[in-house]
Order: C-alpha cells, then structure tokens, then sequence
C-alpha cells in the first residue's frame, strides 16, 4: 500500500497565524515566522475578536477597538523585525476563532494554519488557547498547534531535525504521511515513523509477532523509492495506549514535530482506535514540541 508521494520539499505559500495576543499565541508566532521565511511564504495575522454587547454603551465597543489595534501594532513590530522581506498581512474579524479562520479560508488558499495552546490545566484536565481543537478538527488545511513546553522556532539552526510520524495506515495517516515526508525533506530532517499497536480485541486472532512484522513492512511501504533524504528514516512498532506510545517515541527521539492524520480512521486489527477523538487532543496537549495535525 505505497502512497502516492512524490519526493520533493513541500511547498508553503501561505502561512496562517491565529493570535488572540496571549503569551502562548506570542510563543506560538515563533513558528509562524520561522515557517514563512523558511518557505518564503506570506504571513497572514489574524485575530478573532468578540462581537459587540449592545448592552453596553458605544465607548465600551471603542475601548474594546483600541485596545485591540494597539495589541495587533505590537505584533506588526514583533514581526516586521523578524521577517523583513516577507509578505505580511494582518486582519481582524469578529466572531469566534473558528467563525474568522473559516472565512478566511474559504476566500484565500491558506497551506498551514498556526495556533498556540496554553497547555494543561486543572486536575487532570487539558485546555487548548485559542479555540484550537475546534480549528484542528474542522480546518481542511494543516494545523500547527505549539504548546507551552515546544521550544522556540528560533533556539537552534534546525529547529525540526526530528520528526515524528504517527499512523494507523488509515486514509487520514495517509493524508498526513505527505506532510511528514515533505518536511523531513525540506528541512534535512530524520525521519521517524511510527506505528503503535493496541491491546487486541476479544476474538481477534492475529498474532503479535505478525502484526508487528506487517506492520513493519507498511511503515516502509509508505516511504516513496527515490526519496533523497539526509538521514535513512527510521521505523518504529510499539504496543500499547496509542497517544501515550506516540508521546513515549517523541521524547526518546528527541523529536521536534509530530505529524498525526485526525478523525476516525478505518484501521488493520488491532488499529481501530489508533486516532480516535481523544488520541490528537492527547498527544497535542501533552506534547513537548509542536504537533501538526492533517486531515483527510
């Protein structure tokens, strides 16, 4: 089941960045700008804010406008002294994150859509800034997504030397699958794939040392011959809870992206949860480098 990807560097023309000016869309933006330069791409900024309480009297809807501008000058600043030469714009909608990112997205061919989360909150529970599980979920392009505990887009010569890539070998892995190989390419990056096998289910009969053998030899399918990469990828079978494994791999790969397909897939035995609901919002809370999501 070899994909059909074609070995070459991807190709980002249009970067999108949510900001709602907190310090995790700030941390957040370090991506955004690394990306846009790194592929030349234009940088669009937008921000999301709230309709207006016409409850309330009109110098409260100003207040609320200029308070608003004056952040979004910050950030032309920010910006402007880290990627001078590359095509910016900056937009401001009103509505939710999802309501302006969907508009923008309709009229504009966006390639990847930036967003930082704020991480985990509360006892046992997980939080992400800026409405982003609902952006990951819905948006048909790319989604970055960088928390709190990703380092810096800026701290190394080659901030993504390691990526992770995770998959079920449904058609929405398959999606993803392009991205993971064409970033590893683009970037001179190692590449991992990953592939983690459940607990079986009752009544099922394949064996563990054969699955883990087909398994095996699907990862290697997925990487197309004549791929020139720097580094051979390396592939990697594990057993066990899917986003825990995945999180597992990228801390002893030191990884620094991972790129999972979202939605339910349709799987192998012993895949048929792989990236269920609560496996992306797992892995994208508790990640200790960016995850880019791709849908099918």
């Amino acid at each position: 089941m070899a994909l059909n990807v074609t070995p070459r560097a991807v190709e980002l023309k249009t970067v999108l960045f949510a900001t709602d000016f907190s310090p995790a869309a700030r941390f957040a933006q370090t991506y955004a700008t690394g990306l846009a330069k790194r592929f030349s791409a234009k940088l669009v900024v937008a921000h999301a804010k709230s309709l207006p309480s016409y409850g309330l009297p009109p110098e409260s809807w100003r207040s609320t406008d200029e308070a608003t501008a004056l952040e979004m000058q910050e950030v032309k600043k920010s910006i402007s002294n880290s990627v001078a030469g590359i095509e910016t714009e900056f937009l401001v909608g009103e509505g939710s994150a999802w309501d302006v990112l969907s508009s923008l997205t309709a009229k504009t061919k966006i390639d990847m859509i930036v967003v930082g989360t704020r991480g985990r909150t509360g006892i046992g529970k997980a939080l992400l800034g800026s409405q982003a599980e609902e952006i990951f979920r819905r948006a048909s392009c790319p989604v970055l997504t960088v928390g709190p505990n990703s380092r810096s887009m800026g701290d190394a010569g080659n901030p993504l030397a390691e990526v992770l890539y995770a998959t079920d070998f449904s058609p929405e892995s398959q999606a993803a699958a392009k991205y993971a190989i064409s970033f590893a390419l683009a970037l001179q990056a190692h590449l991992t794939l990953l592939h983690v096998i459940e607990k079986p289910k009752a009544g099922e009969l394949v064996q563990s040392e054969e699955l883990v053998s087909s398994s095996n030899r699907l990862l290697q399918s997925l990487v197309p011959e004549g791929a020139d990469f720097w580094r051979e990828p390396r592939y990697v079978v594990a057993q066990g809870e899917a986003a825990e494994k995945i999180l597992e791999v990228a801390v002893s790969t030191y990884s620094d992206l991972i790129v999972l397909g979202v939605r339910r897939p349709i799987g192998i035995p012993g895949t048929a949860s792989h990236l269920a609901a609560g496996v992306a919002h797992k892995v994208v809370v508790n990640a200790r480098c960016p995850v880019l999501t791709v849908r099918g």
